[in-house]
């Protein structure tokens, strides 16, 4: 059988996608930070030596963006060395068995955020952050150890049924009644739910893609666009979301002003870009419990 091994898989997208490769028939072994701590090298070998997996997909990620600046220490461990040590596991499989592949997630943190049209695949990649630069460093490292074997998918935006989101955030101060809400309208990305992309991940375990796959729900919103329409789903008034410019919520990190993402490269899997955002929450709102937040 297919053994599939997702670390970080106590986290938001790692529960989904637990959930999905179980129910596609994969042995699907999830393990937390708790189970597997990526930046042991030793930690990896023996995890691998255990499990054999055929493929690995690594959702785990130091994703603390302002911590990261004071810190980048703390997450290149994460973000640049534990890809690196999963990737060199995936390479020594590969030597004695049939090539184990690695799946890895990333994120539009790589790019500057400048750009006036979608970031393609192949786009360069100029990080402004230390969460960013870590992570690209992780997903150099995948793909140098890697290259006919290694997927790097970067997505953004997340939200689902699990964890702390931006709409579940919102979602509880829409039941304050008559509380205004200020969130910022110059910052455009995708919105992605988990649910979406644990799909996409699923169907690349099947059909192999390696190199750099976007993988967000396409079009484009602001975190402003995101606020009203969780306001409107829930029947508050959305004229309760007001605007706001970055400027005026400083933060430790800088945040990126527009990395809405190209999906290009999915036809070379074969495989049509992700939905639009608005469709996904369609079919997500059911699952996300957030009428009662």
């Amino acid at each position: 059988m297919h053994t599939v091994l997702v670390t970080g898989a106590h986290g938001m997208l790692g529960r989904a996608l637990a959930t999905v490769l179980h129910r596609a028939g994969y042995r699907t072994v999830p393990l937390g930070r708790d189970e597997l701590d990526i930046t042991s090298p030793d930690a990896v070998a023996s995890v691998w030596a255990v499990h054999r997996p055929r493929t690995v997909i690594n959702c785990a990620a130091y994703t603390a963006v302002d911590d990261a600046e004071e810190d980048e220490a703390t997450a290149w461990l994460t973000n640049t060395q534990g890809p690196r040590h999963l990737a060199e596991a995936a390479a020594r499989t590969g030597a004695a068995e049939a090539p184990a592949r690695l799946i890895h997630i990333s994120t539009d943190y790589v790019f500057d955020g400048d750009a006036c049209r979608p970031y393609a695949e192949n786009a360069p990649t100029r990080p402004r952050t230390a969460y960013g630069r870590t992570k690209l460093g992780g997903e150099r490292a995948v793909l140098d150890i890697l290259p006919t074997t290694g997927t790097v998918l970067r997505t953004a935006w997340l939200y689902g049924a699990h964890g702390h989101h931006f709409p579940a955030t919102m979602a509880r101060l829409a039941h304050e009644p008559g509380r205004e809400v200020h969130v910022v309208a110059d910052q455009y990305g995708q919105p992605t739910w988990t649910g979406d992309l644990a799909a996409r991940i699923a169907a690349l375990v099947a059909r192999p893609c390696p190199g750099v796959l976007h993988a967000t729900n396409s079009g484009e919103a602001t975190w402003f666009d995101l606020a009203r329409e969780v306001f409107a789903r829930l029947g508050a008034d959305p004229a309760r979301v007001r605007p706001a410019r970055t400027a005026a919520v400083p933060r430790v990190a800088s945040r990126p002003r527009r990395t809405t993402l190209g999906h290009e490269r999915w036809s070379t899997a074969g495989l049509p870009p992700m939905r639009n955002w608005r469709d996904a929450m369609d079919a997500a709102w059911p699952t996300l419990g957030l009428s009662d937040s």
